[in-house]
């Protein structure tokens, strides 16, 4: 009874984290890359208030559930189950190496007074972004094959 409602809850978790990513690629980043860099840096700020504490957390918890259920399945479960938690794992170091720092220099700026020689970062925080992205869809897919074996 716990494995499936750690399973339900793993489907739920990677599904809002690939959700959000893949909108947040497809929507939200093509607006962000059509703004002067002021309105870029305001705008950024503004995602990131709602982001960047969820995110962690939600990437991070669903790992965690993933590596409980590799531990608990049997067979192919297991290793897809494992195998997601390894994407989920990929996600949290694109994030944490390349997308957060740069995250961190956006929001360091005035938007209000931008430098004449401003090194735009979107075009390497937005490749990054489909990296991770990649890796929660794959995550996602994985636990929705693992969550079918497991049955």
């Amino acid at each position: 009874m716990v494995s499936e409602v750690l399973g339900g809850a793993v489907l739920v978790s990677t599904g809002l984290a690939a959700g959000v990513l893949f909108t947040h690629a497809v929507g939200v980043w093509p607006a962000l890359q059509a703004m002067s860099p002021g309105q870029y840096v305001a705008a950024h700020k503004l995602v990131g208030r709602a982001y960047d504490p969820m995110m962690p957390i939600m990437v991070g918890g669903s790992a965690v559930a993933d590596i409980v259920l590799a531990i608990t399945a049997d067979g192919t479960a297991r290793a897809l189950f494992a195998a997601s938690a390894v994407f989920l794992a990929g996600v949290s170091v694109v994030s944490q190496t390349k997308n957060v720092p740069i995250n961190r220099r956006v929001k360091a700026l005035d938007e209000n007074a931008m430098p004449a020689d401003w090194a735009d970062p979107r075009r390497r925080w937005g490749r990054w972004n489909l990296v991770r992205t990649g890796f929660a869809l794959l995550a996602f897919v994985g636990n929705i094959a693992a969550a079918a074996a497991a049955s």
